[in-house]
């Protein structure tokens, strides 16, 4: 098995660049959305629920600093963003990653709740997961980016 301890523990690895680049909150989904075509800014605003379009921005410009997504513009507002050959590395970890929220995205949830249920403390923002949405906390998790079944 390669994940055993070694130079990922380091704090100049690149192993850990990597790993913090993807963890970004709205990184996965940017990656995910782009995993099957390229899409304009709007269309990603419109397919990844919840990101406001300066976030997407920035989350853009973040991952084309890293080599991972790549701007063209055709015209001068006709600008779409695509993965670049690095970035479709990522598309099959990804997958993985979406099959497994969604075979065990409500373990997780029922968890959550029953640890909230146990011990309500008074004042916090509640829950393992703070800032979680409400929806989200009832198991009816917003739906993943790419093609509808």
């Amino acid at each position: 098995m390669r994940n055993v301890a070694g130079p990922a523990f380091l704090a100049d690895c690149p192993t850990r660049l990597a790993v913090e680049i993807i963890s970004d909150k709205w990184a996965v989904l940017v990656l995910f959305g782009l995993s099957h075509r390229p899409r304009r800014h709007g269309e990603l605003v419109d397919l990844i629920g919840g990101i406001s379009r300066k976030v997407l921005t920035q989350t853009l410009r973040r991952l084309q600093q890293y080599g991972l997504v790549e701007r063209r513009a055709e015209a001068p507002r006709r600008v779409e963003y695509r993965l670049t050959d690095l970035g479709l590395t990522l598309v099959e970890p990804i997958e993985v990653l979406t099959d497994w929220a969604r075979d065990h995205g409500e373990a997780v949830v029922a968890f959550q709740e029953a640890a909230e249920a146990a011990d309500p403390a008074p004042g916090s923002r509640g829950g393992l997961i703070a800032g979680r949405s409400r929806t989200v906390r009832r198991g009816r998790s917003p739906r993943p980016p790419g093609p509808r079944p």
